[in-house]
């Protein structure tokens, strides 16, 4: 893909989130009756899946288009991905022309996720489309029957780990009982059916830790701008905004800090794996309770100096 943007971003960003959790469940694990997601040793986890829906959500709130909306919280008709592709007009003309390359281009104009976290499209063609084919002899030849898909897959500037906790958490698991039954049993139909028995988890509390980056070069591709990183990070600032559910009621999330390293060039002067060690989180409880019984400091780098927004 060509440079769409030669006013995009000028210098490599790293950052860190600490996030608390208290009574909640950061990120339910759907193989595991939806209990809070953790490791072998008890480390608990947020999944960078989780973490760029919520991204999402608040680029959402924010007024920004977003490809990839959730489909409680939808502000278009289109059900699928690809009619959300295909509802752009620009889009759809370049897909049925083959133009891969401008089709790439109004993708990321069109959607801020798509020029942040990048996206594949990938569409299946429909039998008995024609799809053209080179012969040996460099003539062309269509092809009837065959499958005419399409594929375009972008890389995005914004990369983001998975969220793990400092120390292992602890989880409660609550037996739950519904009043009502979900269906009427015609033989006794006050008799109190199965499904009004569950099971409901929560972390007590954790406090978890978050690295990402922004890369230059892929944002100079997607035409990701400084703009676009400054909403990331207002963003990242208020990931849980907006947020609230049964799993994690209101203020049982905190985003506590955002560590901002902005370095000095596009390639930045240091390795992001080095930036992120510079962070250290201490507990300073036996048993923590809430992120003041953790200490947490930054080591000094040369000629880079961090940004620190409170939650």
């Amino acid at each position: 893909m060509e440079v769409i943007n030669l006013t995009s971003l000028n210098n490599k960003i790293d950052f860190a989130v600490i996030v608390s959790a208290k009574n909640a469940n950061p990120n339910g694990d759907p193989l595991n009756g939806n209990c809070p997601r953790t490791n072998y040793a008890g480390i608990g986890e947020m999944s960078d899946v989780c973490i760029k829906r919520k991204l999402r959500n608040r680029l959402q709130d924010m007024g920004q288009p977003v490809f990839v909306q959730s489909q409680d919280r939808r502000t278009d008709s289109f059900l699928s991905l690809k009619d959300r592709a295909e509802g752009c007009a620009e889009f759809k003309s370049a897909l049925v022309n083959n133009q891969k390359d401008d089709a790439e281009k109004i993708a990321c104009k069109e959607w801020i996720d798509v020029r942040s976290f990048g996206q594949v499209f990938a569409y299946k063609g429909k039998k008995g489309d024609k799809k053209s084919k080179k012969e040996p002899n460099g003539d062309d030849e269509s092809a009837e029957g065959t499958d005419s898909g399409v594929s375009i897959g972008i890389r995005g500037p914004v990369s983001i780990q998975p969220a793990f906790s400092v120390d292992p958490v602890e989880i409660t698991s609550q037996q739950i009982v519904k009043s009502v039954n979900g269906e009427t049993d015609k033989k006794n139909p006050y008799k109190r059916g199965s499904d009004t028995m569950g099971l409901k988890h929560r972390v007590d509390f954790g406090l978890y830790v978050f690295y990402g980056s922004i890369n230059c070069q892929l944002a100079e591709k997607t035409g990701f701008s400084e703009d676009d990183a400054e909403l990331i990070r207002k963003s990242l600032v208020t990931l849980f905004e907006n947020d609230a559910s049964s799993a994690r009621p209101e203020g049982s999330m905190e985003v506590i800090k955002v560590v901002w390293w902005m370095q000095n060039s596009k390639t930045g002067q240091y390795s992001s794996a080095k930036v992120h060690r510079t962070l250290h989180v201490e507990k300073k409880a036996e048993i923590p309770v809430s992120a003041d019984d953790y200490t947490i400091s930054i080591e000094n780098l040369d000629g880079l100096k961090p940004e620190i927004f409170e939650g």
